[in-house]
Order: structure tokens, then sequence, then C-alpha cells
């Protein structure tokens, strides 16, 4: 049974429209009200978008309802699913912790509250029955103000033992007013240690350079390969890898035709370029991991050995992954010790 690592799985789209609905019902039926049905309320909230702001407004719906109180009773119901039906070996999720906290508190409260916020994301991932390595990912955003995402980061710094690296969120096509402001940001990040990734080149709007090197991976960059293929030297000789979410593309408009990925993969394995494969929101797209692989398989997007290949460098680019090697190289050398194989 292979096990696989998810590098880029957002807590606000990570519900699934299931578990969504019966909370609604339950604690929130305004969320409900329009909807006769189950089936018309996961139509709504499957459905693919125009743009990315209009897919990237739903994750506010759900923001509003992951508090400190009802983060575990959703953080265990997405656990219990990472395991049982995703084969999770390694899970990195990532949020913003000050959209977590109460809209009513003065912005230097809600700053206060963020801690609380992380340890409960941490210890409610926590599961003695679904054994999986997590850490989190905290994101800056593209609407908070500077001191807040300066924050973010400081937070990030004090809680190692949650927190594996920051990242920013909220639109990429909204960088450029305040592009200097982010790369300082990033700046100050790496001066504390921290390991970093970014939403960047999800869309033709938000290539913007001056971000890369700073970045140790780049959350989608699949505008890298399809316009500006010139870069892709220079972040296969940093190492950076790619963290593509295939369904997302369509999901949000970026992409007409999951075909065009098809692209991507070619120029990023000829360049050597790492990518790894990832779901974004598998609450939004009502799709799990394995899904994502197979469907790349079945539409002849990649081949069997590219497939092995980008589930290899998902460990690999793990920030918080603890062994040497992934964890089919450890289970052979524990069944099969004449088999396993150097993973550096």
């Amino acid at each position: 049974m292979p096990l696989h690592a998810e590098l880029h799985r957002h807590l606000g789209g990570s519900v699934v429209p299931r578990i969504l609905w019966r909370y609604f019902q339950r604690h929130n039926p305004q969320f409900t009200q329009g909807f006769a049905e189950y089936e018309g309320f996961e139509d709504f909230y499957t459905k693919p978008r125009n743009t990315l702001d209009e897919y990237l407004e739903l994750h506010t719906m759900v923001e509003s309802v992951q508090t400190v109180e009802t983060l575990p009773y959703f953080i265990y119901r997405l656990m219990r699913g990472a395991y049982t039906f995703e084969n999770l070996a390694y899970l990195e999720l990532r949020y913003t912790p000050y959209l977590r906290t109460p809209e009513h508190l003065s912005q230097s409260e809600r700053i206060d509250c963020m801690a609380e916020i992380v340890e409960v994301v941490g210890k409610a991932s926590q599961l003695s029955n679904t054994p999986i390595i997590t850490s989190q990912i905290l994101c800056m955003h593209t609407r908070l103000p500077f001191e807040v995402n300066r924050a973010i980061i400081d937070l990030a710094a004090q809680m190692p033992q949650y927190v594996c690296a920051v990242d920013i969120a909220g639109g990429d096509n909204y960088y450029g007013q305040r592009l200097d402001e982010f790369i300082n940001l990033y700046k100050y990040a790496l001066s504390l240690g921290l390991k970093t990734t970014g939403h960047l080149y999800e869309t033709p709007e938000g290539c913007y350079p001056e971000l890369l090197p700073y970045l140790m991976r780049i959350g989608h960059g699949i505008q890298i390969p399809l316009l500006h293929p010139e870069l892709l030297p220079e972040l296969a000789k940093n190492n950076q890898c790619l963290e593509v979410c295939p369904t997302t593309y369509i999901k949000t408009g970026t992409l007409k035709d999951i075909q065009q990925l098809k692209i991507v993969f070619e120029r990023c394995f000829d360049a050597g370029v790492d990518i790894a494969i990832c779901t974004d929101n598998a609450g939004l797209h009502n799709v799990r991991l394995p899904f994502e692989y197979e469907n790349l398989l079945t539409l002849d997007i990649i081949e069997f050995e590219q497939l092995e290949a980008c589930q290899q460098a998902a460990f690999r680019h793990a920030f918080a992954w603890p062994h040497q090697n992934p964890p089919t190289q450890i289970l052979h050398g524990l069944l099969k010790p004449e088999l396993i194989i150097s993973y550096q």
C-alpha cells in the first residue's frame, strides 16, 4: 500500500461537503437556506468558478465557523478521512490564524488570540488512531495589514512544535502594489530560520520573479513552465519544488483544459524541477489525493514513473518529515531489508 505526503492543503477548503452540511444544519442553518436538499448544497459548494477571486470567496464562509471551539470537530474528521481514504503518512495544513479569531475584537486582541488557534489545530491533529505526521504552515494574507502579517511570522517562529513554514494567501494577482512589503516579510521570515513557500505564478496575473529567491517551495507555480520556462533552470539549481494542484485550475477557471498540465510536467521534468502533486482544497473539490494521481495517469498527462517521482519529491521537500527515507522505503527495510535504497 503506498503512503502519500500532502504538501498543499488549506484548512478552510479541507472540509468535505457532507460534513460541512451537517455542521451548518445543526449550528448555522442560515448557510443551508436556499438548498432544499444536500445535493443542491454540494453542487453549489463544489462547482467550478469563473475566477480565482470568486473561488476564494468560499473560504470566507468556512473561516467564519472555524473557531477555537469548533476546530477540533472539523480537524478530527479531516484527519480521519485523510488516514482512512487517502493513505496519508504526512500532511501540512495551511491557513491564516488571524481569520479564525473573533471579529469583534481589536486587531491587537486578535493577534493575541492566534497562538491559541495554532495550539488547538496542533493538538487536534495528533490523533492516536490516525498515525499521520502533521505540521502547520501559517499564511500571511493579501487582505491583512503589514503588522498582522509580521505577527503571523513571529508566531510561526515561536511555535516550531506545531509550525513548519510560512506562506502568503489571498490571490497572487494582489501582490503588485505591496510587493516590496511582502519581500521584506519573507526576508524577515528567513532571518528567523523559518521555511518558506508562497502562492505564486498560479495565474498569469501572479507572475512576480522578485519573490522567487525567497521561496523554498512555490505554491502552484504552473505559469512558470507555461509562460516563463526560461526560469526553470534557476529553480532546478535552487532545488525549488512546485506544489501543483491539478483540480484547482479547473475549479478556478485558471486553465480551460486539464490537458494543459501535460506541458507543465514535461517542461519541469526536462529541466529537473521537482513537482509535488497536491489537492489544495480537497473539500471544495470533493476530491482526495489518490484521485489526483489517478486522474493524471488515466488522462495520459504523466506516466507512472513520473508519478512515482512526484510522490518521492513530496517527501523529499516536506518541511517536517522527520525521516531520511519516504515510508515506502522504510517499509521495504522492515519487510525486505535487502531491498532498501538510500533516499539521499
